[in-house]
């Protein structure tokens, strides 16, 4: 599949590291460095403009050693990017860290993933069928 880009960033097009990747890195495209307090949050410009095609969207995913080593994750995870959006890609990140996180221009701050969208049409029920499960909600299947 072919997904439109512009990349008006410094930086190459996002890429898949391994060939079982589900996720392309993409990076900060910034001036300045970016210094993120902690609990504070930021929108960070990444210069990427995607053309994606009807029923598909991308996804912005937090990357899994920025988290772990940081406390440094994407706020609205994942964050959809709908097919018919044309602005830059930005990045929400959130310092739940309790130092500064700096961003410096290039860093890798996300991941990005396409998938496809299905589409629904409301079937409307007085009644929802029973399942063993049924209205037990948050956590009512257990630890094992």
């Amino acid at each position: 599949m072919k997904v439109g880009i512009i990349n008006n960033s410094k930086h190459e097009n996002p890429s898949y590291k391994t060939s079982g990747s589900s996720g392309m890195d993409i990076r900060a495209n910034i001036n300045n460095s970016i210094t993120i307090k902690p609990g504070e949050r930021k929108a960070i410009p990444t210069g990427l403009f995607l053309e994606i095609p009807t029923k598909f969207e991308a996804q912005v995913r937090p990357r899994s050693g920025l988290a772990l080593n940081a406390g440094v994750t994407v706020l609205n995870t994942p964050g959809t990017i709908d097919a018919d959006y044309r602005g830059e890609i930005l990045v929400i990140l959130i310092n739940h860290s309790k130092q500064l996180f700096k961003i410096e221009d290039g860093d890798r701050i996300a991941q990005l993933i396409i998938n496809k969208v299905e589409k629904v049409q409301w079937n409307q029920l007085s009644v929802l069928t029973k399942t063993k499960r049924d209205k037990d909600g948050f956590g009512s299947t257990g630890k094992k």
